[in-house]
């Protein structure tokens, strides 16, 4: 099928196969037991099918959708064999990906004509927010662009600590004040330091506390304020990031947080740890935000630009 040609290159390609390998296995396992001893796809399939989604935390009403789908092709096509199960739902998730993706960007690459381009971190602790910071600017860096990050999770001295790691290992400059200052004025620092440097990106990480969604709404709308003193349109990105691993929990966070704040983009990590690759397949459909980003491995160059054709792919590669 044209749509899934290689887009990316070998190296990122086998990645994704690897990152995703046990969600795959376990998808397959799952999915083998719901059509044993079934020639066609009948309603006791499409049942023990939708219980496979579900529990491959695809999540409820995306399943539902999937459901549909199939349930209109069989009706059309009157007779389905089992062994056309698998390409049928490929397409039929491909084809609600693309729903909610419009257009595919190759490369890790950010607007030309905001300078510097302003992307604010969100995400609870724990989800892989400032490893995925860093693994940014690393690759924005290897295209040649100036980047400057901004601590500006205060709550925490170990996410300053870490942040600063990351910035010594990628060579790129951080502006930070010790634990307890304002994020407000971390970010104001941060903006000040890149204009002046005339840098092209600004990442900003942001406190990842969820126990009160006024408070972090109240603290992401004063560092937006003040960040906008220095760059009228900032932040151009609000980027938040899911950890794959949590399964249903992951949604719960995007729930959360885009009650919170506006935000733009996802970036779901961890995928290759987990058997529940599913997830990224329902919050991608489910919040009509764009996946910009998944993680599939340790490795600096782990994090790759979500690509839906090449994930479904490796998804369903057999």
């Amino acid at each position: 099928m044209s749509l899934f040609k290689n887009i990316f290159s070998k190296d990122k390609k086998e990645t994704l196969d690897k990152g995703l390998e046990k969600s795959k296995e376990s998808f397959f396992g799952k999915l083998g037991k719901a059509v044993a001893g079934k020639s066609k796809v009948d309603d006791d399939v499409l049942d023990n099918l939708e219980e496979v989604l579900v529990t491959s935390d695809v999540g409820v009403n995306t399943t539902l959708k999937i459901i549909e789908r199939i349930e209109e092709r069989v009706a059309r096509d009157k007779y389905m064999g089992t062994d056309e199960l698998n390409g049928i739902l490929r397409e039929e998730i491909a084809g609600l990906l693309s729903e909610t993706h419009v257009g595919e960007e190759q490369e890790f690459s950010i607007p030309t004509d905001k300078k510097p381009y302003v992307i604010m971190v969100v995400g609870v602790n724990g989800v892989g927010k400032t490893t995925t910071i860093g693994k940014l600017a690393h690759q924005f860096k290897n295209q040649g662009l100036k980047v400057v990050l901004g601590a500006g999770d205060t709550f925490r001295a170990a996410a300053i600590d870490q942040l600063q790691v990351w910035a010594e290992r990628v060579d790129v400059p951080i502006i930070k004040q010790k634990m307890g200052s304002d994020p407000a004025s971390v970010a104001f620092d941060t903006l000040n330091s890149a204009v002046a440097d005339n840098a092209d990106i600004v990442l900003i990480d942001t406190a990842g506390r969820l126990h009160n969604k006024i408070n972090l709404m109240n603290e992401l709308s004063k560092v937006k304020r003040v960040m906008q003193k220095v760059v009228p349109d900032a932040p151009h990105e609000v980027l938040l990031v899911l950890d794959g691993s949590t399964g249903q929990n992951a949604f719960e966070q995007a729930k959360q947080f885009t009650k919170a704040t506006e935000v733009t983009s996802l970036a779901v990590t961890k995928l290759d740890g987990t058997a529940k690759g599913g997830v990224v397949i329902g919050i991608s459909d489910q919040f009509q935000i764009p996946v910009k980003y998944i993680g599939v491995g340790e490795g600096i160059e782990d994090l790759q630009v979500f690509n839906k054709f090449e994930f479904v792919d490796s998804f369903f590669k057999i």
